[in-house]
């Protein structure tokens, strides 16, 4: 059992009342007098690596949607199989098989969830662009937990496709491989073959048949194939790769509502050459899971494969200055603890110039005692036993708890 406690630095905001602008500290044309973000955020194209990769089982070679769930990853193939596969965050081995009855794959496409149900999207509409049985299917946590699916649909078409002609392969901007649940309603993200965008349908998520609502676009230059958010954050990171097959996660974030166009737009590239990236999820919002398709063309071979990527330096501005987690504040410094139960583990985020912290045990004894300084600091507690700690700084009113995953 290890815990891991990451210490970041975020510089304090200053703010003009009522004043709009780009409000995050790591765009180019930051603006430190802005109180309201306008969505106006500029960026340089950066690069980020995977921190691992995992060849996948040949049972998900087409690996199109990612889910964290019950402590697992969960995926599924795009196109006949009905299986929903429990892989390992550790190394993606398969953990779990769950079969899915009376249904068929006509093309799925991404996977999402609430409290208490899965949703699948069957809804791939690239072969032709004139699908007319686009469908999510939805499923009962606790039926699958008690090993008895029970399955329900919603059944839509979109509100702004008029014209059902046979468009041919890969030419249609009605296809879409990624969907997202935020309270009453899902939001589809539309893959957009002809305009390289990605618009933004809502719909309910009770069984029925619905006609999507279009509530916006975005132009991500590129081909939108998976999306996952952070259910207390106004936080969305999509996935998807140019016409070349070069991966990149697209992240929006500090948008207001569910208008996820409105806020901060930064497209990030992934250098891995010919992987089609299809499935996205995250345990925390700073560290994300990516599943890509087999790819084999010629001299290029490319297995399925699932890959960790770490955003929180993209996102720690951001995060610091929300509402999640725990928060301790001392004028103007600030203190957030972020729990990954999964991963016991730990992430401290502070902008105090000095912090001394300790950890204490459930009987208020000292396990450990550091001390960061605007720096990037990791600590290995490997040799705790499982249950419940505080970290606590004689620098802010009270302790901060954290409980380990069982």
């Amino acid at each position: 059992m290890k815990i891991i406690l990451t210490l970041a630095l975020l510089f304090p905001f200053s703010f003009v009342i009522g004043q709009t602008g780009c409000t995050d500290p790591l765009a180019n044309n930051y603006d430190n007098s802005a109180l309201s973000n306008d969505g106006s955020c500029m960026y340089t194209n950066t690069l980020i690596s995977p921190l691992t990769s995992f060849i996948l089982s040949d049972s998900v070679v087409e690996t199109s949607g990612l889910l964290f769930w019950d402590n697992t990853l969960w995926t599924h193939n795009d196109s006949g199989d009905t299986t929903l596969y429990q892989l390992s965050p550790f190394d993606g081995s398969i953990i779990g098989k769950t079969s899915l009855p009376s249904v068929s794959n006509i093309d799925w496409e991404d996977i999402a969830q609430n409290d208490d149900y899965l949703f699948i999207g069957d809804f791939g509409n690239n072969a032709s662009g004139n699908r007319a049985n686009l469908q999510i299917l939805r499923i009962e946590k606790n039926s699958i937990i008690n090993n008895n699916p029970i399955i329900d649909t919603i059944r839509f078409t979109y509100d702004d496709q008029t014209d059902f002609s046979t468009t041919g392969p890969n030419n249609t901007d009605f296809d879409c491989e990624a969907l997202i649940v935020r309270g009453d309603s899902i939001f589809l993200f539309t893959k957009q073959w002809v305009s390289n965008m990605t618009s933004i349908y809502s719909l309910p998520t009770i069984p029925g048949n619905y006609s999507a609502n279009n509530t916006g676009s975005i132009d991500v230059e590129g081909l939108i194939t998976g999306a996952t958010h952070h259910p207390s954050e106004n936080l969305v990171v999509l996935c998807g790769y140019s016409s070349f097959l070069q991966p990149f996660i697209y992240i929006l974030y500090d948008f207001s509502g569910t208008s996820f166009y409105n806020g901060n737009k930064r497209k990030v590239t992934i250098p891995l050459s010919f992987h089609q990236i299809e499935g996205i999820s995250t345990t925390d919002g700073l560290e994300y899971y990516l599943t890509n398709e087999r790819f084999s063309q010629s001299t290029i071979n490319n297995p399925q494969m699932l890959h960790k990527i770490d955003l929180s330096g993209y996102l720690i501005p951001f995060l610091i200055g929300s509402a999640n987690g725990i928060t301790e504040s001392k004028e103007d410094k600030i203190i957030r603890v972020y729990p990954n139960p999964f991963k016991h583990e730990i992430r401290l985020l502070t902008t105090a110039e000095n912090l001394n912290y300790s950890i204490l045990n459930s009987a208020n004894q000292v396990v450990f005692e550091g001390q960061t300084t605007f720096s990037e600091t990791v600590i290995d507690l490997s040799t705790l036993s499982n249950g419940i700690y505080f970290l606590k700084s004689n620098d802010y009113p009270s302790s901060l708890t954290k409980l380990v995953k069982e």
